[in-house]
């Protein structure tokens, strides 16, 4: 079993690389072992996808499943695995540093933190959201371990925001001291380019909003890391949907056809 700091180790490695990595999105233990075994260097959480395992909507799921659900992941995997913190769980700086001290006790590699209420359904205000990045950022320097911290602005995301804003955004966290910045919401290679320029620290893109995009046109405009969000949960829900219609309308089982075998599973469930 490899060591928390080990996995924290890795993910700045990668973090700091020359290779744009795609870090994909299980929902749960088993999903996390199979792109484990596949081969896969690192993990993110999805709280979509999580969400959804306990028949619940994003951003709807307690403080507390959140934390059993990422002792979980870091207990299934040898990778390291970043958690979407959402907003720390809590509006106060000093009640996020405290969920934030209890999430890394979990043994993840690291998390973002974004800029949107779950409590009110806003977005913070731009220096609120900053103080609360450097004060997140002053808590993982403490540590004894290189923990990542992902800043997210999600003003594009969750408004009619020009790219302007979310790039002001997120140079005040790079100036608070985030490792990674993220801005979900973005849709064009263009946008990607014009971030970079104005930003040092590596990002995080969502390639859920880059239809058809390839990795290595990821990696031609600057980003570094590649991430699903909930993406997979739903393209596993696609299947799971098509078989019960057949079950139902058809009275027919030819869906069987295309699952994968015990055998299969469990060999990737032990790498």
């Amino acid at each position: 079993m490899i060591d928390q700091t080990a996995k924290c180790r890795a993910l700045e490695a990668l973090h700091q690389g020359a290779e744009t990595f795609v870090i994909p999105n299980p929902w749960d233990a088993g999903s996390a072992r199979l792109l484990q075994g596949l081969g896969f260097k690192a993990l993110a959480t999805t709280s979509s996808g999580f969400a959804f395992t306990h028949g619940l909507t994003d951003g709807a799921v307690s403080l507390e499943d959140k934390l059993d659900h990422c002792a979980g992941m870091a207990r299934a995997t040898d990778i390291p695995i970043s958690v979407d913190f959402e907003d720390g769980f809590a509006t106060s700086t000093k009640e996020m540093i405290e969920n934030l001290s209890r999430l890394v006790e979990t043994g993840v590699a690291g998390c973002s933190i974004e800029d949107y209420c779950r409590e009110t359904k806003t977005l913070y205000d731009a220096q609120e959201a900053a103080d609360r990045v450097q004060a997140a950022a002053e808590y993982v320097r403490s540590l004894d371990m290189p923990f990542q911290l992902v800043a997210r602005a999600e003003v594009m995301l969750r408004s009619d925001t020009p790219l302007e804003t979310a790039i002001e955004r997120l140079v005040a966290y790079e100036k608070a001291g985030a490792h990674v910045l993220f801005a979900p919401g973005l849709t064009r290679l263009d946008e990607i380019r014009t971030l970079r320029s104005a930003v040092e620290l590596p990002l995080n893109v969502l390639a859920s909003f880059f239809r058809g995009v390839t990795v290595a046109e990821f990696a031609e405009v600057g980003a570094c890391r590649v991430s699903l969000g909930g993406m997979l949960t739903w393209a596993i829900a696609r299947p799971l949907v098509e078989a019960s219609k057949e079950m139902l309308e058809q009275g027919t089982f030819d869906w069987m056809q295309a699952a994968l075998s015990g055998a299969e599973v469990r060999a990737l469930l032990s790498k």
